[in-house]
């Protein structure tokens, strides 16, 4: 399998177990307080991560807007209306309404970077989009339980919005170092979550909840996000969105593997919907001839790519990065919307 492919899916394993554990470990906690763990895990993986300037392409001053919006969404938004959603409705349907994150993805992909959606795509975005509401469904209110579990839901939908967003503005930083982007990303999101916990009077975690917490933002925030951003590069954040929609039906095992039974029919045929939606998404193919214009840029590179034909004086091996320029070709192969591939359909 593709170095990239498998990259992907550990990204989306990461996360999708990261769920569960962090409404087992965030009990008792406020949203806040638990978003800025599960950050502050993701910040100290990311500085531990970064690449040396010979091999990544480093964050530049004009990366600060894109990396602000990113906090906010991904690293404030995201994790607080997780961490709320968690602690009023199933752990097993709240992992398969993060599906929904692929669909908001792709549509945000499409409208502000103009990456194709050919018919599957679109299927895959129905079934998705069908399995959610089949979820919804399942939890409406018929007591004061099944309210707050809706509520949740709909909390984890607004999680979903936002993480949309946050991939979407992160595709232009794919290039950059992906350990740099994430301790920057982590480091500001953990900063306003635990002032904004401090604000709200949340109480302080237990030691081994805090370290807990912080071992799962490690791992399901920070080293998934670097793999997401690798994948980025190649698939585009559509496609990345697609394969990354796994990690809910994983997350959801997991659920009901510790202990969640607060499940019903709405949620076994959304899940179906869903799977189905992430396949048929997967199975696109796109290939055809295309111009590329010239570009001067700066991004880790290969010269058996297909792409990078420049010399070196010796030829280095293996990946690199320094400032290079693209002439004008054009070809046909398959592809998907990468960084050399932002042409229009």
């Amino acid at each position: 399998m593709n170095p990239v492919w498998r990259g992907a899916l550990l990204a989306s394993a990461l996360f999708g177990l990261s769920t569960p554990l962090v409404q087992q470990f965030g009990r008792g906690l406020g949203p806040f307080a638990t978003a800025g763990l599960l950050y502050a895990g993701a910040a100290l993986l990311g500085a531990l991560l970064r690449q040396p300037i010979e091999r990544e392409a480093q964050l530049q001053r004009g990366d600060a807007p894109r990396l602000l919006l990113m906090a906010a969404f991904g690293a404030v938004l995201g994790p607080v209306a997780l961490a709320w959603g968690l602690q009023h409705t199933s752990g097993a349907s709240a992992s398969l309404m993060l599906t929904l994150e692929a669909l908001f993805t792709a549509v945000l992909a499409r409208v502000l970077y103009r990456e194709s959606l050919d018919w599957r795509v679109r299927a895959a975005m129905a079934l998705i989009l069908a399995g959610g509401v089949l979820l919804v469904l399942d939890q409406w209110p018929s007591g004061s339980a099944a309210a707050s579990g809706l509520f949740g839901l709909l909390a984890v939908l607004v999680a979903t919005i936002a993480w949309g967003a946050d991939n979407t503005v992160s595709r232009a930083l794919a290039e950059r170092d992906p350990g740099q982007v994430v301790m920057v990303k982590a480091a500001l999101g953990a900063s306003a979550s635990c002032v904004l916990a401090w604000g709200a009077g949340e109480p302080l975690p237990s030691w081994g909840a805090g370290l807990a917490l912080l071992a799962v933002g490690a791992s399901g925030y920070g080293l998934s996000l670097r793999f997401y951003l690798l994948a980025q590069r190649t698939f585009g954040a559509a496609r990345t969105g697609s394969v990354f929609a796994l990690a809910p039906f994983l997350g959801a095992v997991a659920a009901v593997a510790l202990g969640d039974r607060q499940w019903g029919p709405g949620l076994l045929a959304g899940s179906v919907a869903m799977l189905a939606g992430v396949l048929l998404h997967l199975a696109e193919a796109h290939d055809h001839e295309h111009t590329h214009e010239a570009l001067d840029h700066e991004h880790a590179h290969r010269h058996d790519d297909g792409h990078h034909d420049h010399v070196h004086d010796p030829m280095p091996e293996g990946e690199h990065s320094h400032r290079h320029v693209h002439a004008p070709t054009r070809h046909a192969h398959a592809h998907a919307p990468d960084v050399h591939h932002t042409h229009a359909h």
